[in-house]
């Protein structure tokens, strides 16, 4: 028989409820980022981009392509036989470089510089607080 706690009860209840903000994880949070800065982004260049879908993973695979120096901080993955584009970005290295109140900000110029890329156009263009 195992038990949870000395006394074989474990806990009683949640720490935190289910609506509290703490009880969101750090992937839930820089998702949470990564879709208001994509719907931000999609209200002002949506029909000029085409299909593209955004994503985030932990970290970058561990084979670097061989423009990139460092870690990356996202990817992007041109459309190709009918699959859409693709925007990745990942979670530790960008939460690695800034404080955790930050984080939507840097999320938010990761993101406009691969859609930068995909239009052609400065990253300043596409988000006016670009840097800020």
């Amino acid at each position: 028989m195992s038990r949870r706690d000395r006394h074989g009860r474990g806990l009683r209840r949640p720490l935190l409820p289910f609506g509290a903000p703490g009880h969101r994880t750090r992937a839930e949070r820089f998702d949470d980022a990564l879709a208001d800065a994509a719907e931000r982004l999609a209200a002002r260049w949506g029909g000029e981009w085409g299909r593209i879908e955004f994503g985030s993973e932990d970290v970058p695979p561990s084979d670097p392509t061989p423009w990139e120096d460092g870690v990356p901080l996202g990817r992007l993955f041109p459309a190709e036989l009918g699959q859409p584009t693709r925007i990745v970005l990942y979670r530790r290295p960008i939460e690695q470089r800034v404080e955790p109140g930050d984080l939507p900000a840097l999320v938010r110029d990761v993101l406009a510089e691969h859609v930068a890329h995909v239009l052609g156009i400065a990253p300043e263009d596409v988000d006016p607080d670009y840097g800020t």
